[in-house]
């Protein structure tokens, strides 16, 4: 799995724990649960981690250096706990230089300590106070707050959860046999004992920052085990534990100046081309066709096919398209360059037939782009196919979507400078339209890059507190591109179905823009629900589409672009009423929050809403249709004062059906919220910066 964290696991110092199974059954054949991290290591491999054992030699920088996070669980002589037997619990003046230096370098720790830590023979002390973390020789008692009656069995008083929202889902956990930590300055101490506690109101487990890196310390390593890590919360902290200190690195992606296969020359050459191209756009029409200088329209024509030719043996699988589009542009010259038409091309160009991951293709057409620019000009776009194989195997299987094209930027001409993230076919000049479009191509490093620039000013503006998992999304460019496309596969799919009233791709037939609000809508809550399901089969990226569909919907989509017919905007709207509505999202003390472990289900109850309102739809007349559309939109987004759909249907009027009640919708028939309204004051140019942004 890309962009996801490695963790290794030191099994080289006689630990108390082992993540191989057949080493905990031989260490302790009795109860191997008492000697097992298997289960938690196989649940952050459910998350995409890389977890392996450390079973030989020192920890050095390069043992490290390969680890995203290095775990360190209760080394202890061989006469207090069965242990791996491999190597000294105590760790070297070197190995304990080589960890800081880990850390402080963006390195990630976490250590697991133990009641009367002092008696096991280690120097785990030693290490955590390089960290500020002390790590006292007590056991905690606490009688009434305490798991099964044991007063030793000690349930942890939560903390804030820090910066971050370490505590996500995981505010219940109990400390089996516990010491207490001593906080540094500044930790995030995530549980404490009770105040009935003895000792009452000490750190049970503590999250620092140190350098570029993180360490979190815990009192007890018992509440990882086998045996106990489906106890409260344990399962939900293991993952945000691990995910937050995992270091993420600077670069997860090579540059495209890097990228192997991309030669100097080829890239000069697309230069060259792009150079071309700009200089023919002011001679053309809106329509495409040449109204400037005929002469200098034909030299530069020349000139392109001469690029384009020069680049063809880089794309050898595009042979028989690049043929034809130097065809098509040497016919446009022919016949007098009036409106181009390359559909002879297009014919020939099939990405969808093409998936392969990493797969490269120079795109030539006249063509307006979505979002960007309308008129009918040259543009060259030079792209990469993101295809893994982890989402193949789902889209065979699964999520068949033979259209579906989820392409990447190399290098574009300048109306991909703009706000546009698809490459349609249906946008091309041709002389007619084609039988059937057969691809659609939607680029996901553009998606995700906008989405992690607005999402991360929304959460600073907004005070929100991620859990770790969605912080690392916003922060690692490569893993927000996958998640994107799984995303977009679900969501395209959808549009073909279940309940349909109507056509969900005529977007250009006359019709209140709310009935495309919902039908983005649809499919977005569509796509979560489907995540929320992959999620429990172990498909990692499924989380982290449920946080992509949420914070794009919620944060970027209502304050982007006008007011008018904003349909995208007005499903971010509703979505935002709805958790608002039924308390899961809370604006309090200007601070955003979100009850996580309500969030899914309170997305799928507006699903249903939906899903109820097409399933009915399909019964009634087109406009009882629309007004019971309107009606559900309003049940949580205030129309417009003003708003004639709002007073009924006795308020519309009775000729001239559909123009006439499609006329009589406002052009922004449910205005922003004030909440909106101020987080477009303050995101607005936040969002107009995102116009061409690129990976």
């Amino acid at each position: 799995m890309r962009a996801f964290p490695r963790v290794l696991f030191d099994e080289a110092h006689s630990e108390s724990w082992t993540i191989r199974r057949d080493t905990a059954e031989t260490m302790n054949p009795g109860h191997p649960d008492d000697n097992s991290y298997a289960r938690a290591a196989e649940l952050l491999r459910r998350l995409g981690h890389t977890v392996e054992a450390h079973t030989e030699g020192p920890v050095t920088p390069a043992v490290l250096a390969a680890a995203d996070a290095f775990v360190i669980a209760h080394p202890s002589a061989g006469r207090w706990e069965r242990t791996t037997g491999l190597g000294s619990p105590v760790f070297s003046a070197g190995e304990l230089d080589a960890i800081e230096d880990y850390v402080a370098d963006g390195g990630g720790l976490v250590v697991l300590a133990e009641y009367e830590q002092d008696k096991y023979g280690n120097n785990l002390a030693e290490l955590l106070a390089r960290f500020g973390v002390g790590v006292e020789h007590v056991t905690v008692q606490d009688p009434r707050s305490a798991h099964n009656g044991v007063p030793s069995w000690v349930l942890g008083v939560a903390g804030e959860g820090g910066e971050e929202d370490l505590l996500a889902g995981a505010r219940r956990a109990c400390f089996y046999r516990t010491g207490v930590l001593t906080a540094p300055e500044g930790a995030d101490v995530l549980f404490s004992t009770s105040p009935t506690a003895d000792p009452a109101g000490r750190p049970l487990a503590v999250a620092v920052r140190h350098g570029a890196g993180r360490v979190v310390a815990l009192a007890d390593s018992d509440l990882f085990g086998d045996d106990s890590i489906a106890d409260y919360d344990h399962a939900a902290l293991w993952g945000n534990l691990i995910t937050w200190v995992s270091r993420i690195p600077a670069k997860t992606a090579p540059a495209v100046s890097e990228r192997a296969g991309a030669p100097d020359e080829a890239r000069l050459a697309f230069g060259r081309l792009k150079d071309a191209v700009e200089r023919l756009k002011p001679l053309q029409a809106k329509d495409g066709s040449i109204e400037g200088d005929r002469d200098e329209a034909v030299a530069l024509i020349s000139e392109i096919v001469g690029h384009v030719t020069a680049l063809a043996p880089r794309f050898p699988h595009d042979a028989a398209y690049l043929a034809a589009v130097v065809a098509d542009f040497r016919k446009w010259v022919e016949q007098g360059l009036g409106v181009p038409d390359f559909l002879d091309s297009l014919d020939a160009f099939h990405p969808d037939t093409q998936r392969v991951d990493g797969l490269e293709h120079l795109v030539v057409f006249p063509m307006y782009t979505q979002n960007g620019t309308t008129s009918r000009h040259v543009e060259a776009v030079w792209i990469r196919t993101v295809w893994p194989e982890w989402l193949a195997e789902l889209e065979r299987t699964r999520y068949d979507n033979p259209m579906f094209v989820p392409i990447a930027f190399e290098d574009f001409t300048s109306g991909y400078d703009t706000n546009s993230a698809v490459l349609f076919p249906e946008t091309v000049a041709v002389r007619q339209t084609p039988a059937r479009f057969t691809w659609g191509g939607i680029f996901c490093d553009r998606e995700a890059a906008r989405f992690r620039k607005v999402s991360r000013a929304a959460a600073e503006t907004l005070k929100l507190a991620l859990p770790p998992d969605a912080a690392r999304l916003l922060q690692s460019q490569e893993l927000a591109q996958d998640t994107f496309v799984l995303w977009d596969l679900v969501h395209d799919r959808t549009h073909s179905h279940g309940d349909l009233p109507f056509d969900p791709f005529m977007i250009k037939q006359r019709m209140p823009y709310w009935l495309y609000s919902l039908e983005e809508l649809r499919c977005d809550l569509t796509a979560f629900g489907e995540a929320v399901k992959l999620e429990a089969e172990g498909v990692p990226h499924a989380r982290y589409v449920q946080y992509a569909i949420l914070f794009d919907r919620l944060f970027r989509f209502p304050i982007t672009g006008d007011r008018v017919r904003n349909y995208d905007g007005l499903g971010g709207q509703l979505l935002f009423a709805y958790l608002h509505r039924n308390d899961v999202v809370r604006w309090t003390d200007n601070r955003l929050s979100v009850d996580w472990s309500r969030l899914a289900g309170c997305v799928a109850d507006l699903r249903g809403e939906v899903e109820k309102l097409y399933r009915d739809g399909i019964d009634r007349s087109k406009l009882a249709h629309w007004l019971a559309a309107h009606e559900l939109v309003a049940t949580y987004v205030e129309p417009h004062p003003a708003s004639v759909w709002a007073r009924g249907v006795d308020a519309l009027p009775v000729e001239g059906f559909p123009k006439a009640v499609v006329d009589a919708v406002l052009p922004d028939e449910f205005p922003l919220s004030m909440f909106y309204e101020a987080l477009r004051r303050k995101l607005g140019e936040v969002v107009d910066s995102t116009k061409g942004i690129r990976a």
